[in-house]
């Protein structure tokens, strides 16, 4: 293997996801917008962009990373050529319009299925899948804008395949969006010219699009301080004509390239608006309301961020999977002092098997509920197609509540399980010949951009939960606490029935006590919250990982009845799937009650030390 075909992607799991568990050909195929789509229809899309990632985009994965991105002096980035072609391969597919609606021109893909497809450009190249933000833009500003824009700048974003970036981040202000300073002047109509300067800001310049469309918060004059004085502007590189047709070059220009630990083939760059001309922009929607309008960008960001971490453990973990069957070193413990006994692969060693397992079951879990929200997507959308506001209004209220937890989990807890995944390689894992202390690199950024963890905690129980009164919180728990309830006391699956019962008291518990202090001092809240958003989103996979363990086991039984006939891997696949669940019930959700424990005896003896003491 080199390091470019690196990437091994799980589509097994994928589908059992999507069609065993999810049930997508009832609940979502077929139905509202997504009525021309049908499950071979989405297996085909997916196994073709599961190859499509291999052959493309895994191939420029250690380019990206070794041959430098370049700035000339006018504000342009070059990519490695590598890392241009894989680009041009994803347009050339059209893989951009998965889920753009088909009414715009896009294939119209319900939510889970894009976000499926999106794991594997994600593990097979970060840097690259990090250009398409596009895609992600052409549903944004589709919502957002009005008709003379959509068609001035929509229609160009997907038919000449344009770049786009979000742009909220200033040097003195980073994750404090509010205190942001860049201006904009009213010119006429809808024109503005920003003037500022923005940092951080993912793929600001490549050379791979005619145009590229920043989306910038800035504060009009006289608008309000915070971020409610904000509003959105759509700022191209070069301005576009209300007749569609190409302007100028704009006044927006990259001044700077972030030299980074990972992610390097990513341009993150700094912008520079109305230095060398003015940099005119167009108020989205012809409103004043920007925070509302990025936060539509953020949600698919932070989704995107979660997905990332997912999709980088799993590979890892397949990763170290394959080298711990081949790796050949030391007896089998139980014969370790006989000096004649045979030499074994390391996979026979209980440590290198409890750390596979702890990848295997995180990473799956990880799929679990990344996919059960995206699904969650899709039900928003059949809900709202249908009329039924209701619906569609406690759909979304989940969907906030779960995206901290699959962007602040996920990115949290991939990175210091990626240190198994090296650990698995032993000394070579720390050399370039594998992949694995790249995906170290590339996926720390995942817990420190578009919110940190503990922003990412701090928003989930003051903003998520406490917003409703907790409803949101409960009805989720409830739905677990039904499934866990349904199970016999002496069945197949009692020890996961009793682990996800306890996980459950002990995450409500952590709430109840923590809603006791919070009322002493928001301090508890800040010193204990990544603890609770853990919990929380830990008590949602085990919740997801016990339904998947019901399907697999009554696979097996049918296979063993011989009422189903099985697929080539199927009985080492739901054999697998039901080990993964019992291990994560067994290591993981016992870890819930120490949570409880440490909330319950929070104290602020550490907010009284002075500074000195440090």
């Amino acid at each position: 293997m080199t390091v470019d075909q690196h990437y091994q992607s799980n589509i097994r799991d994928t589908f059992f996801n999507l069609f065993e568990v999810l049930d997508l050909g009832v609940t979502t195929l077929g139905k509202g917008p997504y009525e021309s789509h049908d499950e071979d229809t989405v297996r085909a899309i997916l196994s073709g962009y599961d190859t499509f990632a291999k052959l493309s985009f895994a191939q420029s994965f250690a380019e990206a990373d070794r041959v430098p991105l370049k700035l000339d002096g006018e504000g342009n980035v070059t990519l490695p050529p590598g890392l241009k072609s894989s680009l041009e391969a994803f347009y050339d597919g059209g893989w951009h319009l998965l889920d753009v609606p088909e009414r715009i021109g896009g294939m119209g893909a319900p939510p889970s299925v894009a976000w499926a497809g999106f794991e594997y450009a994600l593990g097979a190249n970060a840097s690259a899948a990090l250009y398409t933000f596009n895609a992600i833009l052409i549903k944004v500003l589709d919502r957002l804008v009005n008709e003379e824009q959509r068609e001035r700048f929509v229609t160009p974003l997907i038919d000449n395949c344009w770049g786009g970036t979000m742009v909220l981040t200033e040097p003195d202000a980073g994750s404090d969006v509010g205190a942001g300073r860049a201006k904009a002047r009213h010119i006429e109509d809808d024109v503005y010219e920003l003037e500022g300067v923005k940092r951080f800001i993912t793929n600001g310049d490549y050379d791979l699009p005619e145009n590229i469309l920043h989306l910038v918060l800035a504060r009009p004059e006289g608008a309000a301080p915070g971020t409610k004085g904000l509003s959105c502007f759509i700022v191209p590189k070069f301005w576009v004509n209300k007749d569609g047709s190409m302007g100028e070059r704009n006044g927006v220009y990259v001044t700077n390239i972030e030299k980074k630990m990972g992610l390097k083939g990513s341009a993150t760059c700094e912008l520079t608006f109305g230095e060398k001309a003015p940099a005119r922009g167009i108020l989205v929607g012809n409103v004043h309301n920007g925070i509302r309008q990025m936060f539509h960008v953020i949600e698919q960001a932070r989704m995107a961020v979660g997905l990332k971490s997912m999709a980088t453990l799993s590979t890892a973990y397949l990763n170290a999977l394959a080298y711990t069957k081949i790796r050949v070193q030391g007896p089998d413990l139980k014969r370790a002092t006989d000096k004649t006994a045979p030499r074994v692969t390391i996979i026979h060693h209980p440590d290198v098997r409890r750390m596979l397992m702890t990848q295997k079951s995180l990473a799956e879990g990880m799929r679990a509920l990344c996919l059960y929200t995206a699904w969650n997507q899709d039900q928003i959308a059949l809900a709202s197609a249908a009329g039924d506001k209701d619906r569609a209004s406690t759909l979304d209220r989940r969907n906030d509540l779960l995206l901290p937890l699959v962007k602040g989990y996920c990115s949290h807890k991939a990175y210091e399980v990626l240190a198994m995944s090296l650990q698995c390689f032993g000394g070579s894992g720390y050399c370039q010949d594998y992949p694995i202390e790249q995906y170290i690199r590339d996926q720390k950024i995942d817990a420190l951009y578009e919110g940190t963890t503990h922003i990412q905690a701090l928003d989930l129980f003051f903003r998520k939960v406490a917003r409703d009164g907790g409803q949101t919180l409960r009805s989720l728990l409830g739905e677990a606490q039904t499934l866990a309830e349904g199970l016999r006391d002496d069945g197949p699956l009692a020890v996961e029935k009793a682990a996800l019962l306890r996980g459950l008291a002990d995450v409500q518990g952590t709430f109840m006590a923590m809603l006791g202090k919070v009322g002493e001092s928001p301090y508890h809240v800040g010193l204990h919250g990544n603890k609770i958003l853990y919990a929380t989103a830990e008590i949602m996979i085990g919740w997801q990982l016990v339904r998947q363990a019901t399907v697999a086991r009554k696979a097996l039984d049918e296979i063993e009845a011989g009422t189903r006939k099985p697929l080539a891997g199927d009985v080492d696949f739901y054999t697998g799937k039901l080990a993964a669940v019992r291990f994560y019930c067994q290591s993981v959700l016992p870890g819930l009650t120490l949570t409880r424990k440490l909330v319950e005896a929070s104290t602020l003896d550490l907010m009284d030390l002075p500074e000195s003491a440090f």
